[in-house]
């Protein structure tokens, strides 16, 4: 059994551990999937053609835990339901169901009324740039005292792109 230590009888051991919950930072990870399709302008292989990908996007995002006892979200970094809400709205409602293409290339030039959903970038739509774009979209909306920490967006089953700040 652990020797404790009591300083104004307060055990000083169940002390210097609160100490260090107070301190620790912890990564929380969300997972989200979309579908988006996409062409690579002069790509000398099949992907210069439009075609689709489901993908898969994972938002680690760090924080300090919330210390706050009797307040609602004592204990937690942010709500699972908010990050969820927060990278809906600058990232998933943009990109689901979209096709991107590089703003200028001759596939942009074409119109058709059924292409509702086209998202015109100004760079090549390759996982790796995309990835940058979703990275941007969520510094430029992010909650307070809230950082991301990693991104990981899978084209494939087996090919991702990954950011870590």
């Amino acid at each position: 059994m652990p020797e404790l230590w009591y300083e104004h009888g307060v055990q000083l051991k169940r002390k210097i551990v609160y100490l260090l919950m107070e301190k620790q930072k912890v990564s929380l990870t969300k997972i989200f999937t979309f579908d988006t399709a996409h062409a690579l302008e002069n790509y000398p292989g099949k992907c210069r053609h439009i075609h689709g990908h489901t993908y898969i996007l994972h938002v680690t995002i760090s924080g300090d835990i919330r210390n706050e006892r009797g307040h609602p979200y004592d204990g937690i970094i942010i709500d699972f339901s908010e990050l969820k809400k927060w990278v809906h709205d600058a990232v998933i409602q943009q990109f689901d169901h979209a096709l991107l293409l590089r703003e200028g290339s001759a596939l942009a030039a074409m119109t058709f009324p059924e292409w509702e959903r086209i998202y015109l970038t100004g760079y090549q739509p390759s996982c790796e740039n995309i990835l940058l774009d979703i990275l941007q979209k969520l510094q430029a909306t992010i909650p307070i005292n809230i950082l991301v920490k990693k991104l990981k967006l899978y084209e494939t089953p087996t090919s991702y792109a990954e950011w870590e700040g």
